[in-house]
């Protein structure tokens, strides 16, 4: 007598489609589950405090998140946090700006906030530093916006009229300023020239622009020279004499026009 056959189904087996719903259905409830749910403020802050001491965000261990800056509204804050920064690009030209809810008008707010406070708090450390040479203190002038902090150094210090060839007496202040950026060189650095208004007759520059790019470049090589920074995280350029920051009428307003500017950008700005 045959053995009947045993008809093949092709495909899963049936118990699959309805495991398959199953698992569906527990996705969807743990989703539902979390966003009703906040961030406990207080573990986030102890968490986030562990990581940038491990990654070194700041010496000393300080939080980049400020004091419960981007915290204090559990999820929802994150979230506009995330519509903040997918917008950032077109809201810092200046374009668009009458478009941003108010929920990303405040996520703006809370990050500036916490961009400053990182400023801040690099500003000391770094002022803190240099304060322990007051003669060479004196030759910088330092202040900070929530993105970087700034160094500027007089360029009468560092060139001859004309010249892009750094002074020897400017070495020790160029010394120290290397130092200092070493133990700050994790984010963005950025060297910028400046001049006066004056014609570079006799330089041997075509023009201001030129000048100004040059000796920002002598700056970078020197640091590339007697430095650990990484040269990928520098930037330089110049900017001639289209930036001025005080009257080119006057000797005293040229001669603060002739600058080098230094830029330490902090781990919140929005260039690292």
């Amino acid at each position: 007598m045959a053995k009947k056959e045993v008809p093949i189904i092709m495909g899963a087996p049936a118990w699959t489609a309805t495991f398959g719903d199953l698992m569906n259905l527990l996705l969807c409830f743990f989703v539902l589950l979390f966003s009703m749910s906040s961030v406990d403020a207080a573990k986030f802050e102890a968490i986030a405090a562990s990581f940038s001491t491990a990654f070194g965000i700041f010496t000393g261990g300080e939080m980049s998140f400020g004091e419960g800056a981007l915290v204090g509204k559990g999820t929802t804050q994150l979230n506009s946090l995330d519509s903040y920064t997918s917008s950032m690009g077109r809201t810092q030209s200046g374009e668009d700006k009458k478009d941003i809810s108010e929920e990303e008008r405040e996520a703006m707010e809370v990050v500036e906030e916490a961009q400053t406070k990182a400023s801040e708090e690099l500003y000391k450390e770094i002022s803190s530093d240099f304060n322990e040479d007051p003669a060479i203190a004196q030759s910088i002038e330092m202040n900070y916006t929530s993105q970087y902090v700034q160094l500027t150094i007089q360029g009468g210090i560092l060139f001859d009229a004309g010249s892009v060839a750094i002074k020897e007496e400017a070495l020790p202040v160029l010394a120290k300023v290397g130092r200092v950026l070493e133990t700050y060189s994790s984010g963005t650095i950025e060297i910028e020239g400046h001049t006066d208004n004056f014609p570079t007759t006799g330089s041997g520059y075509a023009n201001n622009d030129e000048l100004s790019s040059f000796r920002a470049l002598s700056i970078f090589y020197y640091l590339n020279e007697n430095t650990n920074i990484d040269p990928s995280r520098v930037k330089h350029s110049g900017r001639g004499e289209w930036e001025p920051i005080a009257d080119n009428s006057t000797p005293e307003g040229r001669a603060r026009n002739r600058r080098v500017e230094i830029r330490i950008y902090n781990p919140l700005s929005a260039i690292n």
